[in-house]
């Protein structure tokens, strides 16, 4: 904890990780399905709607995300014997034993054979559904990767290959989810679409900007009002159309040019019976992040739970920030916090390891080089930073001169994308382990003179 100005550098690095865990502890799913879903009998309560459980003959739970499984462990809590059963995918070392409900494992941010395998299980079980089924589906970001079911004439190499460019050329996430959905045969509605008519419940932990819900996961079980045009826009916006695979590029186009069915859109009647719900975002863990930051002794400013665009220019203006309350107090007096979440994209120029939390980092460190009494960090809320073992990073103003004096140049790690091999020289990677939630990710600055 701060005491005015007598903060020491390693009681910054102490307090930023506490208020880092506030932020993930909000985002707890299972905390976040019991505040949502209560039972009394046969009553069953999703937020402020009730749903009789006399009427329904079978309740089966289905979903994706990298909080998936323990979305579907906390309904297995609620309902107990009343799940009859069902499937669910998460990532890779994100699982949990279910007592019910059958899980799947599968790739991330690249889909495998066994998320397409999961796929087609969770549509069988959504195609023999009726009138009188429950489903509740759980989803939570990563769900567009780990429901990778393409449409027919695309295979699944086709689609990982799509998934890399998109990654690469610095799309950002809408613009990803968009091209994904009409590849696919379970998102952009289609979800929905399988299990009409069923009663159609989902419970999400959102992980995009503005929470939108054709957007989240690639909106499997709402209306998708994106259309095969957007698709060749963003196509055309990126020169994509020698980079995409052949096949993709035919898909989109034949879209575009009406030859191939759209995503159900509103109106249609699939959605008849279909009840989205967001039960956690990112805003929430940005709040408790800000409120054990003022129970520490910071005066803190929230700049935004919606913050994208490219990373090293976020970066940059976090840094100014910091600077500025350093030398005039504004927009907070020290010791000061800043506080902000989102999803900033990274446009590949390297060929280094890394994610767009450790990349804000190590950008943020060449700003405040030499300045005494800032740390910040950045961590991604599911444990994960790019394909790496890590959430993020953590550095202060001694950062990149005491990695230069050791012979690590900062500044080049930088230009070829590699800040993991940056702070694991220097001992400063987020490690975390699996979250089981995802509510995109949370940067927080501390400024002590």
């Amino acid at each position: 904890m701060v005491d005015g100005k007598d903060a020491s550098m390693k009681d910054l690095h102490s307090d930023i990780r506490k208020i880092f865990n506030a932020g993930l502890e909000a985002a707890d799913p299972g905390k976040a399905i019991r505040r949502t879903v209560r039972r009394a009998g046969k009553r069953l309560m999703i937020d402020d709607r009730e749903h009789d459980l006399h009427s329904f003959e079978r309740v089966m739970v289905v979903g994706a995300g990298k909080a998936g499984a323990s979305m579907a462990a906390a309904l297995e809590g609620v309902l107990g014997p009343s799940i009859t059963g069902g499937m669910v995918i998460t990532k890779y070392g994100h699982g949990l034993m279910l007592k019910t409900v059958s899980l799947t494992e599968a790739g991330h941010p690249i889909p495998d054979d066994s998320g397409v395998e999961g796929s087609g299980r969770i549509l069988d079980l959504l195609k023999n559904a009726g009138e009188k089924d429950l489903i509740l589906c759980v989803i939570s970001g990563g769900g567009s990767a780990l429901l990778p079911m393409p449409v027919a004439g695309i295979s699944l190499h086709d689609k990982q290959e799509a998934t890399q460019v998109l990654l690469d050329c610095g799309a950002d996430i809408h613009e990803i989810n968009i091209i994904r959905k009409h590849l696919s045969a379970i998102k952009g509605g289609r979800l929905a679409e399988a299990a009409f008519p069923a009663t159609l419940v989902t419970v999400i932990l959102s992980d995009v900007i503005g929470d939108n819900l054709d957007a989240i996961a690639s909106g499997p079980t709402v209306p998708d009002r994106s259309t095969f045009t957007d698709c060749m826009k963003i196509v055309d916006k990126y020169s994509l159309k020698d980079k995409l695979p052949p096949s993709v590029v035919a898909h989109l186009e034949r879209g575009a040019n009406k030859g191939v069915p759209e995503t159900p859109k509103p109106g249609n009647r699939v959605f008849d019976k279909t009840f989205p719900i967001i039960i956690g975002s990112c805003s929430l863990s940005v709040s408790s992040a800000q409120q054990k930051a003022r129970e520490l002794g910071y005066e803190t400013i929230i700049l935004s739970s919606s913050i994208e665009g490219e990373t090293r220019d976020v970066a940059k203006v976090h840094a100014a920030i910091a600077k500025e309350i350093l030398k005039s107090g504004n927009p907070v007096s020290t010791p000061g916090c800043i506080v902000s979440g989102g999803e900033t994209t990274v446009t590949i120029r390297g060929n280094g390891l890394g994610g767009r939390n450790m990349e804000f980092v190590l950008a943020a460190a060449i700003e405040i080089d030499g300045l005494d009494g800032i740390t910040l960090l950045s961590g991604g809320t599911d444990g994960t930073d790019g394909p790496t073992d890590a959430a993020g990073a953590i550095a202060d103003g001694s950062t990149v001169r005491t990695a230069l004096e050791g012979g690590v140049d900062a500044g080049e790690y930088l230009r070829n994308n590699d800040s993991y091999h940056f702070f694991e020289t220097t001992g400063d990677l987020l490690i975390t382990g699996p979250t089981m939630t995802n509510v995109m990710d949370l940067r927080i600055v501390l400024v002590a003179d």
